[in-house]
């Protein structure tokens, strides 16, 4: 019914706590983006499909992941911790209910889940993914589901951070119905490839800045 993909790029702390929590039936598809902590020998031993991305990027290890995935319905969640892939459930069902995109609202659990900084950027993300594209969202969020066929027909080109912002873009532009389901946030296990340093938080705002002018 539904694969969750799962970036992944040097998780092995947090591999055990996301992987114990796939739904039944549920496929996880673990894409090893360039890994030297032994991820991906984890994910396998602990029942996911690894797929190896050679080219660096949240975006070309979430395309990957589109594209090895089989299911009718595919997610896409961070592999930290942060998240509960068995959210993607109670997204799906919404896709069953008439929606064409589901993504996540964040709910942090604690003051530390998500830094005022990182909060405060996505903020203003998403009033310029608003003004965008019409689409009544207050999280650009790394938890979304749809319809795998309907993914493909995007032509998502983004390969690095503007992954998401890229499909909420293309999916208004084809006319999708968007909703957003809230979801607990909890604090990441390990440190962020992204928002953890001064140059990946820029390289976000650029990636994300780039999808937003399509």
């Amino acid at each position: 019914m539904i694969d969750i993909v799962l970036p992944c790029l040097d998780e092995a702390g947090a591999l055990p706590w996301v992987l114990a929590r796939i739904p039944d039936g549920a496929l996880a598809i673990v894409v090893d983006n360039g890994s030297v902590d032994g991820s991906p020998d984890i994910a396998r031993d602990l029942g996911a499909q690894v797929v190896h991305c050679t080219q660096r990027g949240y975006g070309a290890a979430c395309h990957a992941g589109l594209m090895a995935a089989r299911a009718e319905f595919v997610a896409f969640c961070d592999c930290d911790a942060s998240l509960d892939p068995g959210d993607a459930l109670r997204m799906a069902e919404r896709l069953m209910a008439g929606a064409d995109l589901v993504v996540a609202r964040r709910r942090p659990t604690s003051r530390g889940a998500w830094p005022l900084a990182a909060r405060v950027a996505n903020w203003e993300l998403a009033r310029r993914v608003r003004r965008r594209t019409g689409a009544r969202l207050d999280d650009v969020g790394p938890l979304r589901v749809a319809r795998r066929a309907d993914l493909v027909t995007l032509e998502l080109s983004d390969r690095r951070c503007g992954y998401p912002v890229e499909t909420i873009v293309k999916a208004a532009q084809a006319g999708w119905r968007i909703e957003q389901v809230d979801v607990d946030y909890a604090p990441r296990i390990g440190h962020s490839k992204v928002t953890g340093t001064v140059r990946g938080s820029m390289q976000a705002v650029r990636d994300m800045s780039g999808a937003l002018a399509l």
